[in-house]
């Protein structure tokens, strides 16, 4: 599983078009149950992702292509870790 810790370049350029472009875009990840949970930091300074996907360097693709990543308004940085511990909502999670 990955953390992905999400980093706003420039908060200025992002707009609400572009927020919405970004959402579309990760859509399908989170249909694919790729992504599990993703919102924004406060103070919005950026996002947060939890990702199960199947290697690191295909969350990286994905995340390279993302409308925020792709105009350079935000950088990342994936943390993988084995998840051992979970409430009973979320143990079907556990590695």
């Amino acid at each position: 599983m990955f953390l992905v810790d999400m980093t706003f370049t420039d908060v200025s350029q992002i707009t609400p078009e572009l927020t919405e472009q970004h959402r579309n875009y990760l859509a399908k990840e989170y249909q694919s149950q790729n992504l599990l949970f993703g919102g924004r930091k406060e103070p919005r300074t950026g996002g947060i992702l939890l990702s199960k996907h199947s290697n690191e360097a295909t969350l990286k693709q994905v995340l390279d292509n993302d409308p925020f990543i792709k105009r350079g308004l935000v950088r990342y940085h994936i943390t993988e870790f084995t998840p051992v511990m979970a409430s009973t909502d979320y143990v079907h999670l556990l590695a």
